[in-house]
């Protein structure tokens, strides 16, 4: 096969995007809004969800047994979906693999640089997000002068999961997490966990209009459609809903998966399958 012939077949593989469970599926929904005519197959390890309270380590093993499972799908580039696992072992399997892989982090610390005032910064996430400081470093790499102030806000996952998007359960915890930040100042909040974005509004709300809100799964889907044309692997062709155009797998829970699923993506998905990851 020529190198032309090589780079044809790529532009038509899918693109592999992973999480520990069903929050990834914010940055696969900016996906197909802002690159429509790319496959996905994604990923959500639902059997060890969460990440948030495990180590580096771990995370790392994780990550790398599904990036095997992923490229034994033949994906042409790999998004790491997952907050966590991009600030723990992103930049290890970057070296071990010779396709394009991006995290959500660095989009995310860029724009927020980018966009705030008053060089104050706050970043709301699971605690292995905020305790690895990883968004304090990137954004201190492009601006040391920024003041990044972190929150841990643990029980957002579990509420999102639940589908307590709207509720005043909801309400109060959000309003308990982010009364420090709105003390602190800050006129830039990261949504650093990719569950967060479910509950925009909420945080919104409770911050008020004066401050802006950072979405990175939005953010990793303009970087990713970037990186893709530079790399020459845009797809030409959209693909049509009943060719595979999206495939999801899940290492348990496959039912409660796939109706999560279904109540955020906008073309729904008709089943998600079970794999045993850990033979990866």
């Amino acid at each position: 096969m020529s190198f032309i012939e090589e780079r044809e077949t790529m532009r038509d593989a899918p693109i592999g995007v992973f999480d520990s469970g069903v929050g990834g599926l914010t940055v696969a929904r900016e996906i197909m809004r802002q690159i429509p005519k790319e496959r996905i197959i994604y990923f959500g390890d639902t059997a060890r969800v969460p990440y948030g309270n495990k180590s580096k380590e771990t995370v790392t093993k994780f990550s790398r047994q599904i990036v095997r499972f992923l490229q034994g799908q033949h994906v042409k580039a790999i998004v790491v979906a997952c907050n966590t696992a991009s600030a723990y072992a992103l930049d290890e399997i970057e070296k071990e693999i010779d396709i394009p892989i991006i995290g959500v982090v660095k989009p995310g610390a860029k724009v927020a640089a980018e966009s705030t005032g008053n060089g104050k910064i706050g970043v709301i996430g699971t605690e292995g997000t905020i305790g690895s400081r990883i968004y304090d470093t990137y954004i201190k790499e492009i601006n040391p002068d920024i003041t990044v102030i972190g929150k841990a806000c643990p029980l957002f996952v579990p509420l999102v999961e639940e589908g307590l998007w709207q509720d005043p359960v909801t309400d109060e915890i959000a309003a308990r997490y982010l009364s420090g930040l709105i003390d602190s100042g800050i006129d830039t909040l990261i949504l650093g966990c990719t569950h967060y974005p479910m509950i925009r509004s909420t945080v919104g709300k409770i911050m008020g209009e004066k401050v802006t809100l950072v979405n990175p799964a939005y953010e990793t889907a303009r970087e990713l459609k970037e990186l893709l044309r530079t790399e020459n692997l845009l797809s030409e062709e959209k693909q049509g809903l009943g060719s595979n155009c999206y495939r999801f797998y899940v290492s348990d829970m496959a039912d409660k998966f796939q109706t999560f699923a279904n109540s955020i993506l906008k073309y729904g998905i008709l089943s998600a399958k079970k794999i045993n990851i850990e033979e990866y």
